[in-house]
């Protein structure tokens, strides 16, 4: 009888694993033993960052600002100004990140905050409008880029281009639904073409300087208005900028498939004393619920 009231009392001799499995169930994401494997690590969420955000946007965007602004340096406040944001927004996001570890995004975040019908009012806003046309632009972009030096004397069909997007835009939602490991693979190449495309246009553009071709860049001439200021113009400009930096708060969507969501959000930031739990977001949420 002795040893039977013991083993009761001791329940964590009664399942294997004891405490273990407790831990284990506590720091699920959803607390009922399903959860999304965690395959990102470090750098592919640095590539899902730095992928979203260099996308077409900053291959197009460029000529919309500078149309909009009125002059060369007017843009470039533009662009400062713009990147001060979403440097905010991307801080900001990686905070949240830490503090509610959960998929989904601004989905996730407005609904553990305004409640159910408010995030399904978000998702749903961001399924059937956000979503598809900044996707639909990213393919038209693609696939015009894609054929243009197959039409050099004229404008591409515009069949060829939406057949073309589609075809991308289905090629690459396969990709994502078979494997997260083969997605984030296409995501870094991708990245480091983008990167490479890139610096090829900077390199470029310092040749350039080199060569004295830096007229628009002197302060007397930075400023030199071709249009009549127009302040409609000029948020247009600003929101040029802020479709260029879209896709900072991208990695938030794939929380709980980060290896690591606390060494990515503060990749510096030391461990608490007992070596397990970094400082922020979790020690924030438990001090909250109580």
């Amino acid at each position: 009888m002795e040893k039977g009231a013991r083993h009761r009392n001791n329940p964590e001799k009664n399942h294997p694993g004891g405490s273990q499995s407790e831990t284990s169930h506590d720091t699920g994401s959803g607390g009922g033993g399903v959860a999304l494997k965690k395959e990102i690590g470090l750098v592919s969420a640095c590539g899902i960052i730095v992928g979203n955000i260099i996308g077409s946007g900053i291959f197009v965007s460029p000529k919309g600002v500078l149309e909009n602004a009125g002059s060369v340096g007017l843009a470039l406040v533009v662009w400062i100004v713009t990147g001060l944001i979403t440097a905010v927004g991307a801080l900001c996001y990686a905070e949240l990140g830490v503090t509610i570890p959960k998929s989904g995004g601004d989905y996730s975040y407005v609904k553990d905050i305004f409640g159910g019908l408010a995030g399904f009012l978000r998702l749903w806003i961001a399924v059937l409008v956000i979503y598809p046309t900044n996707q639909a632009v990213i393919a038209l972009t693609f696939s015009n880029y894609v054929l243009q030096p197959l039409f050099p004397t004229c404008f591409p069909p515009e069949s060829g281009l939406r057949l073309l997007a589609a075809i991308c835009l289905l090629l690459l939602t396969w990709v994502n639904c078979s494997s997260v490991r083969w997605a984030t693979r296409v995501q870094d190449i991708f990245t480091a073409g983008k990167l490479l495309a890139l610096a090829l246009i900077i390199i470029m553009g310092v040749v350039q300087i080199c060569k004295g071709e830096y007229y628009w860049l002197e302060p007397k001439n930075a400023f030199e208005a071709f249009q009549e200021p127009n302040i409609g113009l000029i948020a247009l400009a600003f929101l040029q900028g802020s479709f260029a930096y879209g896709g900072w708060n991208f990695l938030n969507y794939v929380t709980e498939e980060l290896v690591d969501p606390y060494k990515v959000a503060n990749p510096g930031e030391p461990e608490d004393v007992c070596g397990c739990v970094p400082r922020g977001g979790r020690e924030i949420r438990d001090r909250g619920d109580k």
